[in-house]
This record gives C-alpha cells, sequence and structure tokens, in this order.
C-alpha cells in the first residue's frame, strides 16, 4: 500500500504537546517528513530541556499514531532537540509564500509557467504576485502585453518607492519594465543582487499568499541572491523530458538541496511533455520523449505537478500577452489549473509537515 503523506500528518495531529497542549503538527515540532515503500521517518524537534521520559511518550505516541492508519509501516523518528532563537524580522511580512520556479537550462519555458501558475492560483482565489527574476532575459512584459509600461513611484516617508504594475489582477515587477527591449544588461555579481534585493525592499508589495518568483536559468547570483535576502517556501522545478534537460534539472534541483540552502523541492512541471496538433486534439506525440518530470520528482523526493502539452496556444499566448490559461482552449487551461491546484496542495502540505523558512546564511 503506497504511503499518503496527508494521512499521516493527520495522524500526528492526535498527538498533543504535553506543555502547551497543542498538537505537534500545529506546535511546528515536525520536518523532514519522508515516506519510501513502507518507511516512514520524520524529525521530532523537542526542547532541550525536555525530561527524557517525556521525549520517549512522544516517540511512542508518534509510532502508535503512525500505526494507526498504516499499520505495516516502519516508522524511524529521529529527534532534535531545539533552542528558541528569535527569527529575523522578515523584509516582506505581507506576503505569506514566496515560491521559486526554477530550471537548470534555458529554453525549458520556465517563464510561461511561472505566469499561468500565478493566474492558476489566481483562479483558485488566492492573492498572487509575480517577480521577474531573470534580470538578462526579462520576458514578463512581453507576455503580459505590458512592454511599453514603466512603474510609478511613490513616496513613502521620505523614501522613493516602486509600484508593481497590476493586470489581470496580479502585481508584478520585471527589470523589463524598467529598460528599452533591446538595450543590453551587463551587470557583475553586487550590481545585480542589488536589483533582486531592491525589487523586495522597494517595491511596494501589496498583502499576498503568493509571490511566484520567475528565475533565470542555472545556480548563479540570482539564485544566491534570493535565498539569501528571503524566506523562500519551495522551489518548482521545470523541465521537458528528453535527457539532457533532465540533466541539468538535477543541477538546479541540488543547489535547493544544499545543506546550507534547505529550499523544499515543492514538485516538478514536466513542460512540452507531448506534441498536440489542434485538428487533432486527442492525439499526443512524445517528439521530446517519455518520462523526464516523473525521474526528476523521484530524484527530488517530491511529485510531479502536471503535464504541459506542447500547443501552438501556449505560444501564441506567450507572445500576444494572453496567457494560456486564460484562452477557452480546454487542453492548455486544465493542464495549467492541475499544476496551480496541486502547487496549492504542495504547499499546504510542506507547511504542516515543517517549520516556517528562514533565510540562508551562505559563506562565500
Amino acid at each position: 500500500m503506497e504511503l499518503n503523506k496527508q494521512k499521516i500528518i493527520e495522524a500526528l495531529r492526535e498527538v498533543k504537546d504535553p506543555k502547551s497542549g497543542e498538537d505537534i503538527i500545529s506546535a511546528r515540532m515536525v520536518e523532514q517528513l519522508e515516506t519510501d515503500e513502507q518507511n516512514v521517518s520524520f524529525s521530532l524537534l523537542l526542547p532541550a530541556n525536555m525530561d527524557s521520559g517525556t521525549k520517549n511518550s512522544l516517540n511512542f505516541a508518534c509510532i502508535a499514531a503512525v500505526n494507526s492508519v498504516f499499520p505495516e509501516a516502519e516508522v524511524h523518528i529521529h529527534v532534535k532537540t531545539t533552542v528558541v532563537q528569535t527569527a529575523p524580522t522578515s523584509i516582506v511580512p505581507q506576503i505569506k509564500n514566496i515560491i521559486a520556479v526554477a530550471s537548470g537550462k534555458g529554453g525549458v519555458g520556465k517563464s510561461t509557467v511561472s505566469l499561468n501558475l500565478a493566474l492558476g492560483l489566481k483562479a483558485l482565489g488566492a492573492r498572487v504576485g509575480i517577480m521577474d527574476a531573470d534580470v538578462y532575459g526579462p520576458s514578463l512584459p512581453t507576455m503580459l502585453g505590458l512592454q511599453k509600461q514603466r512603474p510609478r513611484i511613490k513616496d513613502v516617508d521620505g523614501q522613493p518607492k516602486i509600484v508593481p504594475i497590476e493586470k489581470y489582477g496580479i502585481p508584478s515587477i520585471s527589470m523589463g519594465y524598467i529598460i528599452e527591449p533591446e538595450q543590453a544588461v551587463v551587470l557583475r555579481g553586487p550590481r545585480l543582487a542589488g536589483i533582486i534585493k531592491q525589487f523586495f525592499q522597494d517595491c511596494l508589495w501589496p498583502e499576498l499568499d503568493y509571490l511566484i518568483i520567475d528565475l533565470p536559468p542555472g545556480t548563479g547570483d540570482v539564485q544566491l541572491t534570493l535565498v539569501q535576502t528571503v524566506a523562500v517556501t519551495g522551489a518548482v522545478m521545470v523541465t521537458t523530458p528528453q535527457e539532457v534537460s533532465l540533466a541539468d534539472a538535477v543541477k538546479g534541483m541540488n543547489m535547493f538541496r544544499l545543506p546550507n540552502v534547505n529550499v523544499p523541492i515543492l514538485g516538478v512541471v514536466e513542460n512540452m511533455a507531448w506534441f498536440t496538433p489542434a485538428e487533432l486534439p486527442n492525439n499526443k506525440y512524445y517528439i521530446f520523449g517519455q518520462g523526464g518530470g516523473k525521474q526528476l520528482a523521484k530524484e527530488s523526493n517530491s511529485v510531479l505537478l502536471g503535464q504541459i502539452p506542447l500547443v501552438q496556444a501556449i505560444r501564441e499566448g506567450g507572445d500576444n500577452g494572453l496567457p494560456a490559461i486564460l484562452n477557452e482552449d480546454p487542453i492548455t487551461k486544465e493542464a495549467f489549473m492541475n499544476v496551480a491546484r496541486q502547487t496549492l496542495r504542495q504547499v499546504a502540505i510542506r507547511n504542516e509537515a515543517m517549520p516556517p523558512t528562514s533565510m540562508v546564511n551562505v559563506q562565500s
């Protein structure tokens, strides 16, 4: 029987912290919950001053809770002692979740996935914004039909602040709103990092449930600046099915999994999964191969959030400023809505099973 993480989480809610009376899930005492065949493993965070008898009681209570829903499961618990520390203040406290959309290489449709994911989350009732962090190749203005728009500057307590440009109910910021379309961006590390920080610190972001970050390909300065500047809730990896894309995506994924970065992988989106011509909507031609998305999800111990077909309507939507998810084409609309629904679910699971994220201290 396949072990269901959500059922395990619900079972662990029956275990109470003897000091506060709160269940151990709500109290953020469970983290790094993983399943592998019939094995369940997680860390149990307990105060350093808790007596050994209480620790043992909680340990056995957790095992009994998991076995109440999966009797054959082997439960492995790593007890961690914690010292209460004051978390650093977020520079964007009005934003609940920050989701990085990343890839190992360019050309896999990451920006398309980012924008349609943002619009899909909004369609599900969430308050969503999007940041185009691909400073060298910003594509968000084109995809939103905002090529000639410039953000307003607003004075706030004597400080100039950038007002994100809103379209389709989503506030957005991009380097493409600041420079001319044909202008080359020539920036080195420190100035590049400064722009990403400015997009957070000097932008008047409203109250948001999700901020989608469209990252450039690779594992460079922008990625490191992001995790050092804000607490990233999790990453969505984008790949195409073919082997060369998968190999690069694994490298991009492993950056987030470095011990000193430790950003959870929410799941994988397989873009261009198959080709479907408009005149033959039931036909699928796997011109880039098959299985890349599932393989990456397996390697990241996450899930396949969805598969996006290669259809002309998606390309047209990106070029004419009307994203595919807003069109009436049922194939593309449902594909992106499925990704949004699955992402919503995985963020909820991640936030239930793991403690709040914190900014990363990366040593050079």
